[in-house]
């Protein structure tokens, strides 16, 4: 935290509950994805989705090679994935060699997920230590409805990366 950053804010933030979603991306033969914060919807029409990934996290470098992303949206039962996502670097450990996933639109989309979706990149912009990806949806699937899986749920994990 920055002598500019008040206390305040870091307090009341820590205690949103946002919904938590891992982006997987691939370019030149390279995989990667990570667990992802900081997402919205962005317009309803023509329809976007805005995620923004750590520019030190390896996703945020396969990402920036990449024209589309998947996202998936993540239920309470994913913990577990969403720990492998969270606090493993791909830079260490194949993610993908340990969770079901299949490649759709050039990317990896983790099969056991309750819903999910592709998006071609439209526009990068970089928010201080995260990079913006505005994201047009392609294609995706909706199972059963989502017990949201939530930011309180996963605050004490160790990150594979700082942010």
């Amino acid at each position: 935290m920055s002598a500019s950053e008040p206390e305040p804010f870091h307090a009341a933030v820590g205690q949103l509950d946002y919904p938590m979603i891992i982006v997987t991306a691939a370019a030149g033969g390279e995989r990667s994805g990570c667990l992802v914060g900081f997402h919205t919807q962005c317009s309803i029409d023509p329809a976007r989705f805005l995620v923004c990934l750590s520019s030190r996290n390896r996703t945020c470098a396969v990402a920036t090679r990449s024209d589309r992303l998947a996202v998936h949206f993540l239920d309470e039962n994913d913990y577990e994935l969403s720990s492998l996502f969270g606090e493993q670097t791909g830079d260490e450990v194949d993610k993908f060699a340990a969770c079901d996933w299949q490649e759709e639109h050039g990317v990896p989309v983790l099969t056991g997920t309750r819903a999910w979706f592709v998006g071609r990149v439209l526009e990068r912009v970089p928010f201080g230590d995260h990079v913006g990806h505005l994201l047009e949806p392609l294609d995706g699937r909706v199972g059963e409805r989502l017990r949201q899986l939530a930011f309180q749920r996963v605050k004490t994990m160790k990150p594979g990366h700082p942010a």
